[in-house]
């Protein structure tokens, strides 16, 4: 922390952070002195966000990565290894949404895309990550889940169902990992200002807007060693 920033020197891996969400948390993360590493499936989306980090002072790197494949997440955790030799912060960001129709009229490959992305794909990168977070002697891993976890959702069983399913992982991780010095936090924000959340009907300046996520994860990652948020319930002031 010679440059007065509290994330100096630590390594930051963010899925899905080249927009919305995960790119306001890069950029926080970033502003707080830590490399961070965003990755996601658009390359082009990747640069510009890699780009504009650094613009600001930051260091950052994009990388493709899809976190549903398995050999994806294997081919960037062995290129943060090699690169960097450590992972710090971990930030399973990314998620697609699905809520326009009843379960019943869900097809099985929309259920296995929203599930394999949203919550096989945290597993995947808390497989992948671990180890380098354990050798190194502790880290955070943050875990974006959603109220939709908490509460029924309508025509978006199967979001639900994942971030549900996001939640009880982060809770039961939570507890392997904090004889590592690892912490997880688990966040589940309400409604957001973002290209996956459904507006009909919002009035998208009283959303939650992506800083105010990345206002949360920078609380949590520079939260005291003795202790850890294991879960923040986030809502707007007045309902949208």
């Amino acid at each position: 922390m010679e440059d007065g920033k509290p994330l100096t020197g630590r390594v930051a891996v963010v899925t899905g952070g080249g927009r919305g969400i995960g790119h306001a948390i890069s950029q926080d993360l970033a502003e707080l002195g830590a490399r961070v590493v965003i990755c996601g499936r658009s390359r082009s989306t990747l640069d510009i966000a890699a780009r504009n980090i650094a613009e600001n002072g930051g260091e950052c790197e994009g990388v493709h990565c899809d976190v549903a494949n398995l050999s994806s997440v294997e081919s960037l955790a062995a290129h943060v290894r090699r690169k960097y030799s450590r992972t710090d912060i971990l930030v399973n960001n990314a998620g697609i949404g699905g809520f326009s129709s009843p379960l019943y009229e869900l097809q099985p490959a929309d259920w296995d895309t929203i599930l394999n992305t949203n919550l096989r794909g945290v597993y995947y990168c808390i497989r992948a990550f671990v180890p380098m977070m354990i050798a190194a002697g502790g880290g955070d891993i943050v875990n974006i889940s959603s109220l939709a976890g908490k509460n029924p959702l309508p025509n978006g069983a199967a979001y639900a169902a994942s971030k549900w399913g996001l939640n009880g992982l982060s809770y039961s991780v939570a507890e392997e990992l904090r004889s590592h010095s690892i912490r997880v936090t688990v966040i589940c924000p309400g409604s957001t200002n973002t290209d996956l959340s459904p507006h009909a009907g919002k009035n998208a300046a009283r959303m939650l807007q992506p800083s105010d996520i990345a206002h949360i994860v920078r609380m949590v990652v520079t939260q005291a060693p003795q202790s850890f948020a294991s879960e923040i319930l986030l809502r707007p002031t007045q309902k949208p």
